[in-house]
């Protein structure tokens, strides 16, 4: 199997960390070699957080080049649009509708760009955009935003439900896992 590539990128403390984690043990259990590289930028402060997913028979590099992701999943708007050089032509965005202002926006220097998803999609991308956050608030908390990503990338994978559902058990705590199994099942039916 050719090398798949998967771009996670949001805003510092979305739970893009705990996404990736999720998306890399799934993979592992389903037989593929996995790298996962984390790149951080200031993620304590709200700022741009990636992270490289990659799989396949056999992946030599975490690093994903610009035109390569088949996939950008991304917690917020302006993110999605961002990272967008980094999707291959006929690529798929998973994006929440989320808007997360960032520094410019929040001091008056620049203000949030209209339209990004007619935008992206005048691109050539395809994109998949959905209002997680109240899918999150739906399930139970709006930090499960992560989830219910991963749950609508789900949608585009050849992979059994039950190994999305397994690694939920594996990684997330007991007391937290119905809500995010409900998040799950609202991004992946949504």
């Amino acid at each position: 199997m050719e090398t798949k590539n998967i771009m996670i990128v949001g805003v510092g403390g979305q739970g893009s960390l705990l996404a990736s984690k999720l998306l890399g043990h799934i993979l592992l259990e389903q037989g593929y070699d996995v790298k996962v590289s984390e790149v951080h930028g200031m993620s304590q402060r709200g700022g741009s957080v990636v992270t490289y997913v990659r799989y396949g028979d056999r992946v030599a590099s975490p690093v994903i080049d610009k035109g390569e992701a088949d996939y950008i999943v991304s917690f917020e708007l302006l993110e999605a649009a961002r990272w967008l050089e980094y999707l291959k032509p006929g690529g798929q965005i998973v994006t929440s509708t989320q808007r997360i202002d960032p520094m410019p926006v929040i001091t008056g220097a620049a203000q949030y760009p209209e339209g990004l998803v007619e935008k992206m999609r005048a691109s050539g991308a395809k994109v998949d955009a959905l209002d997680c956050l109240t899918l999150a608030d739906e399930a139970g908390s709006s930090k499960a935003v992560n989830v219910v990503l991963l749950g609508r990338l789900s949608y585009y994978f050849d992979l059994p439900e039950q190994a999305w559902q397994d690694a939920l058990r594996a990684l997330v705590p007991a007391k937290f896992l119905e809500l995010n199994q409900k998040a799950f099942a609202l991004g992946r039916n949504a």
